[in-house]
C-alpha cells in the first residue's frame, strides 16, 4: 500500500510506543488526542483523496501499448506533429479495452489541443530527462481554435465584463479564457460542459434519488426511494442553497462565525453548493452506503440529490515534459494560455512523473474526483498563473509537487474543492498556499516545505486567500495545514520570530505543526486551532498517511 513507501517500521513502532507510555501526550498534537468530537475539535479524514481512495497503487502499464510512431508522429524533426497525434488519438480511440499511446524520445511539437475522450486510455512519454518525450508548444492556446465546450465561459466573461484593472500599470484588459480553464492536453467527456457560468445553457438534472439525511463523516445516507440506484454506480452529490443569505448550509460551511459571505452562495439556487462525486457501496432499504465520508449533515432544507455523473474513468498521462517558450507576462487573468494539461470530469485516474516548463498554468482541473497528482515539477522563467491547482476538485491527491518557478498561486485550493490534499509538496520560489474562495472546505497542506524571505517587517504572506468577493470567505470550516517546514532564504541573523499570516476569514482552520530553520509565529482567524508551532512532528509528519494507515488496519 501506499504508506509503506514513506513510513519505515521504526517510525510505526516510535508512533504506538509514544501512544501507550506517554499517553499521547507531549509527542502527539492535542487535537489527536481528544476523545470526543466537537466543532472545536473536529479533524476531517483525509485519506479517502486519491487514486481508488488511495487503496491501489497506480498501475505501471495498461492494456494494448499502441506506437504513436505508426501514425505519423517523428520526434527531433523540427515539424509540428499535431495532426500525427490526433490521428494516433482518434485511431486508438477505435481499440475495445484498455490502451496505452506510447509516445518516442524526443521533441514533439504541438499547437491545438489533444483532447482525451474516453475511459481506460493512457498518455504514456518515455521520461522526463535524457531520452524522455517532450511536448513543445510554440505558440499559446489563443491562436488555436476556440474551443466550442468554452462558448459559455467567453459569453460569461463579456457579459459580466471581467477585466484586469491596474491603473499604475496603465491595464484595462479583458480577462482570457484560458486565465482558469484549457489545456493543452485536455480530458473531455464529449458534448459536457465544463463548468456552469449562465442560466440559460443549465439541463434538467438526471435526478436518481431525493436525499433526506445523512451525518457528517458518515458513510451513509438516507433516501426517498432507491428504486433507480444499484451498488457500483458513481454519482454525484449535490447540496442546495434554496434559502438565500442567511441559509442553514451558509452555517454548516462557515460555522455562523463573522466573515463577508459572498452573494454567489445564495444568487445560484439551482447549482449545488457542495458537490461529492462517490462510488454506491451498498443499498439496504433507503439507506445508500458510499464509498467515502459526508462533509457535512444532510438537512431537509438542502434539497439534496443523486444524480448521474458523466464522466470518464482510468485516464492516465505520464511520463513526460511539456514546454513553452519563454514569454512577457502581460496580466493577471490575462494569459494568453501557455497552459499545459486540464483535467476535466475524471475519476480514478492519474498524473504522473510530467515536467512542465514555463507554463502560464501548469495543471489545470474542474469536476474530478479520486486523481492522483504524482510527482510533477514546474518550472521556467515566466510567470505562471497557477502550478497544480485544484478547482472542482473531490479526494484529489497532489503528491510529490515541486515548484520551482514562480506563480500568483504556487499551490492552490480553487473554488468547489473539498477534501482534496497536497502531500510532500516543495515551493522554492515566492511560496503561498493559497484558498481561493468558491466554498472551498475541508483541504489539506500535508508535510509542505517552502523556502522564503520575510518581508522587511519580519513577516510573510504564507497563508493568502484569492479569489473573488462574490465567492469569499476564503475557505469553509476545517482546512487543514499539517507540518509545514518553512526555510528562511534571508534574516537567518533576526532574533524576532517571523511572523507567518494567516487568513482573517478562514473560520475554523487547524494549523497543525509549523517548523524550520528560524522561529515563527503564526496568526490565524476566526477560531482557528493552532498548535505545534517551532515543534518537530517527528511521529506524525503527514496527516494523511496517518490517518490512511489507520483506516486500511482498520478495515
Amino acid at each position: 500500500m501506499k504508506y509503506i513507501r514513506r513510513y519505515n517500521i521504526l517510525q510505526f513502532v516510535l508512533i504506538f510506543f509514544c501512544s501507550c507510555l506517554v499517553g499521547w501526550s507531549q509527542e502527539l498534537p492535542n487535537i489527536l488526542q481528544s476523545k470526543s468530537i466537537s466543532d472545536n475539535n473536529y479533524l476531517p479524514d483525509f485519506s479517502y483523496a486519491g487514486y481508488h481512495n488511495g487503496e491501489k497503487e497506480i498501475p505501471e502499464f495498461i492494456g494494448t501499448i499502441i506506437d504513436a510512431s505508426n501514425y505519423g508522429v517523428v520526434a527531433n524533426d523540427g515539424l509540428d506533429d499535431t495532426k500525427a497525434l490526433k490521428k494516433a488519438i482518434e485511431e486508438s480511440n477505435n481499440i475495445k479495452g484498455k490502451v496505452t499511446l506510447q509516445l518516442p524520445k524526443g521533441r514533439l511539437i504541438l499547437s491545438d489541443i489533444l483532447y482525451l475522450q474516453r475511459s481506460n486510455f493512457v498518455l504514456r512519454g518515455t521520461g522526463t530527462g535524457a531520452g524522455g518525450t517532450e511536448i513543445y508548444c510554440p505558440r499559446p492556446l489563443m491562436y488555436a481554435k476556440d474551443p466550442e465546450v468554452l462558448q459559455e465561459l467567453r459569453e460569461y466573461l463579456i457579459k459580466f465584463d471581467k477585466r484586469q484593472v491596474e491603473e499604475e500599470h496603465n491595464i484595462d484588459l479583458p480577462f482570457s479564457q484560458y486565465a482558469w480553464s484549457g489545456g493543452f492536453i485536455w480530458t473531455k467527456v464529449p458534448k459536457v460542459r465544463v463548468k456552469s457560468y449562465l442560466p440559460k445553457y443549465e439541463l434538467p438534472y438526471d435526478v436518481l434519488a431525493k436525499v433526506s439525511m445523512g451525518k457528517r463523516g458518515a458513510l451513509n445516507f438516507q433516501v426517498s426511494d432507491a428504486k433507480n440506484l444499484k451498488i457500483g454506480d458513481i454519482v454525484e452529490l449535490q447540496l442546495f442553497n434554496k434559502l438565500g443569505e442567511h441559509a442553514e448550509i451558509i452555517n454548516a460551511l462557515y460555522k455562523k462565525q463573522d466573515v463577508k459571505v459572498g452573494s454567489h452562495h445564495w444568487n445560484f439556487p439551482d447549482l449545488p453548493l457542495v458537490k461529492q462525486q462517490v462510488v454506491i457501496t451498498n443499498i439496504i432499504g433507503n439507506k445508500v452506503f458510499i464509498n467515502s465520508p459526508l462533509t457535512i449533515d444532510v438537512l431537509p432544507s438542502y434539497k439534496a440529490q443523486l444524480v448521474v455523473w458523466k464522466h470518464l474513468e482510468e485516464v492516465g498521462i505520464e511520463h513526460l515534459r511539456i514546454s513553452f517558450p519563454k514569454s512577457p507576462r502581460i496580466a493577471h487573468h490575462v494569459e494568453q494560455g501557455y497552459n499545459g494539461i486540464y483535467l476535466t470530469r475524471v475519476f480514478n485516474s492519474w498524473v504522473k512523473n510530467v515536467v512542465i516548463d514555463n507554463a502560464d498554468s501548469g495543471i489545470l482541473s474542474e469536476e474530478i474526483a479520486n486523481v492522483s497528482i504524482v510527482d510533477i515539477t514546474t518550472t521556467g522563467e515566466n510567470i505562471a498563473h497557477y502550478t497544480v491547482a485544484m478547482s472542482g476538485t473531490y479526494n484529489v491527491l497532489g503528491e510529490g509537487i515541486k515548484v520551482y518557478n514562480k506563480a500568483v498561486h504556487p499551490l492552490s485550493f480553487n473554488t468547489l474543492s473539498t477534501k482534496s490534499v497536497y502531500l510532500d509538496c516543495e515551493v522554492f520560489a515566492d511560496p503561498i498556499l493559497d484558498q481561493h474562495s468558491g466554498a472551498n472546505h475541508q483541504n489539506l497542506f500535508d508535510n509542505i516545505t517552502v523556502h522564503l524571505t520575510p518581508l522587511q517587517d519580519g513577516s510573510y504572506p504564507l497563508f493568502e486567500g484569492g479569489g473573488a468577493g462574490y465567492w469569499k470567505p476564503s475557505h469553509g470550516a476545517y482546512s487543514v495545514f499539517w507540518n509545514i517546514q518553512a526555510k528562511l532564504i534571508e534574516g537567518l541573523d533576526s532574533k524576532e520570530p517571523v511572523l507567518l499570516n494567516g487568513m482573517k476569514d478562514g473560520p475554523f482552520a487547524r494549523v497543525i505543526g509549523v517548523n524550520g530553520n528560524h522561529s515563527f509565529r503564526v496568526e490565524y482567524e476566526p477560531m482557528a486551532h493552532i498548535e505545534f508551532i517551532n515543534t518537530s512532528m517527528d511521529y506524525i509528519p503527514s496527516l494523511y498517511e496517518y490517518q490512511l494507515k489507520k483506516r486500511l488496519n482498520s478495515n
